[in-house]
């Protein structure tokens, strides 16, 4: 990984790679920034991406794709069944993760569907280190449930832990212990724990795991698509590992799996996702499910152009230049904010930045959504685009009742390699300014309320005027500036 010093002492990310291809930028005026929120029903998801100036909703299927990547797409076997790029790809998945049995599907959801329709039964537990919103959803439709199992310190806004997404092996065995391993569908971890800030697991934490999988019998599986993150926190975090490669510490991940499934729009910079598995018995159970959901064993939904760039984004992820660019920038954009007394999730973590809203907006009630608040009072301020990850993400009960979240954060994504520094800069001195004025933002109300997955297309409402006068301040403050 290159170490790079400026003579300045400046601690400043330097990108290891250059931009050969642009796309042109519109930040609308205050005004219209107004207008076009509250037309998506404060819903940043609900935007019209021409309206937004810095997208960091996602880090999902909107990563640069490098050269290689591109030119790779031009030598696609083109074939429905028996496709010459499907072999590219599964050798590469076999090379990297060491597991014989692949399964291509068109997302990381999709890869959810099939694992839970496979081992969840009506009254089964997964435990998992932390839920991501569409795992827990598949799990729960499937007649399942989730027990989150996340040590103390995962759950420490501020925190010197390098390893915040590690399980608490003392509540695994406690519930094993409970339940009975019969009740147990499957362990998850997932590797960079995305709705508590992104934190990375330890390998350490994994082989303890996998020791408490072997003595029950129980089958353990990773949600790898933070995958390339959690192996660059490995990398310099731990002692242990900071001699070896990014490909070794990969095999020793992929050792002590039973089954690994992934989003590519987040692990190899492309778009599909898939399913590696150990055992052939689980392979077969698995395999009858794709042709039925995402088309046939050789595409699995993809497109055969985002298979070739996928197995060179794989093989790109071994590159410690590589994967070291996002959680670089996310670092430095968490030490800039922490500078200006900005509350964020520390240590920084990979996918994005992550503000801790209940500090942020302490005078806004939980039962406001006031990581959706402040997602649209962001996008007012700024035209940067970032994702609520709060209570608005939650389900509601089945009584009807209110789900809050251990967390309200509002979740700054930073694609690999999109953003440059000056454009990371001018997002931090929007949020800076906010914070200072953060006293005039108010809570939302659902207007149109989803009965499924409500953050993504749920429609709400300011309480208040508070929209209004935010606007004012930001003209006052800013004048004719966009």
């Amino acid at each position: 990984m290159a170490s790079v010093k400026f003579a300045s002492g400046e601690n400043i990310p330097l990108e290891m790679h250059k931009v050969r291809i642009v796309q042109k930028l519109f930040l609308p005026p205050v005004e219209a920034r107004l207008k076009a929120v509250t037309e998506a029903g404060n819903n940043t998801f609900l935007l019209r991406n021409r309206d937004v100036f810095m997208d960091m909703l996602t880090d999902s299927g909107v990563n640069a794709m490098s050269d290689q990547q591109l030119a790779a797409m031009m030598v696609a076997d083109d074939a429905y069944a028996g496709s010459a790029t499907y072999e590219r790809l599964e050798a590469k998945l076999q090379e990297i993760f060491g597991l014989k049995y692949v399964l291509p599907a068109h997302q990381g959801r999709a890869c959810e569907n099939i694992l839970a329709q496979v081992l969840v039964t009506p009254g089964t537990i997964v435990p998992m280190n932390y839920h991501f919103t569409t795992t827990k959803a598949h799990i729960v439709l499937n007649g399942g449930s989730v027990e989150e199992l996340i040590t103390e310190e995962g759950l420490a806004v501020t925190s010197d832990q390098p390893f915040k997404g590690d399980m608490d092996i003392a509540k695994l065995e406690a519930l094993i212990a409970a339940h009975g391993a019969d009740k147990i569908a499957f362990v998850r971890m997932e590797a960079g724990t995305n709705l508590i800030g992104g934190q990375p697991i330890s390998l350490d934490n994994l082989t303890e795991i996998r020791r408490v999988c072997d003595q029950n019998g129980l089958i353990l599986v990773l949600d790898a698509s933070l995958l390339a993150d959690n192996l660059y926190f490995i990398k310099v975090r731990d002692p242990n590992c900071r001699d070896l490669s990014i490909a070794e510490i990969t095999r020793r991940i992929a050792d002590l799996c039973d089954i690994i499934y992934f989003s590519a729009r987040k692990l190899g910079c492309a778009r599909g996702g898939g399913i590696c598995i150990r055992d052939e018995a689980l392979y077969r159970r698995m395999r009858g499910l794709v042709p039925l959901y995402e088309g046939f064993l050789t595409y699995g939904g993809m497109s055969i152009r985002e298979i070739e760039a996928l197995t060179v984004g794989l093989d790109e992820t071994m590159d410690e230049d590589m994967i070291s660019q996002g959680p670089l920038f996310i670092a430095y954009m968490v030490d800039e904010l922490v500078k200006r007394g900005v509350p964020v999730i520390t240590p920084a973590g990979g996918l994005g930045c992550h503000i801790d809203v209940l500090r942020f907006l302490d005078h806004v009630p939980q039962a406001q959504y006031p990581a959706g608040a402040l997602a649209s009072a962001l996008y007012i301020a700024s035209g940067v685009r970032g994702m609520e990850r709060g209570s608005l993400s939650e389900q509601r009960n089945p009584d009807g009742s209110e789900v809050y979240s251990n967390m309200e954060l509002l979740r700054l994504a930073m694609p690999r390699r999109v953003f440059t520094l000056s454009q990371v800069k001018y997002a931090v001195d929007r949020i800076d300014w906010l914070y200072k004025n953060r006293s005039l933002v108010g809570g939302l109300v659902f207007v149109e309320e989803p009965e499924i997955l409500r953050f993504f297309y749920g429609r709400l409402a300011p309480v208040g005027d508070w929209q209004e006068k935010l606007v004012a301040k930001f003209r006052a403050d800013f004048g004719d500036s966009l």
